[in-house]
C-alpha cells in the first residue's frame, strides 16, 4: 500500500512541476490560441 501512495504522490508532483514549467516556457493555452488582436488579463 505504501508503494501506492508514493506512486500517487509522484503522479501529482509530475503533474504540478509539468504544469509550472510549461508556462514558464511559453505553452499555456491561452497564449497558443489567441491571436495578436486578443488581450488576456
Amino acid at each position: 500500500m505504501k508503494s501506492m501512495y508514493l506512486a500517487f504522490l509522484a503522479i501529482v508532483a509530475l503533474a504540478v512541476l509539468a504544469d509550472f514549467g510549461l508556462h514558464r516556457a511559453g505553452f499555456s493555452v491561452q497564449e497558443a490560441t489567441s491571436g495578436p488582436s486578443v488581450r488576456l488579463d
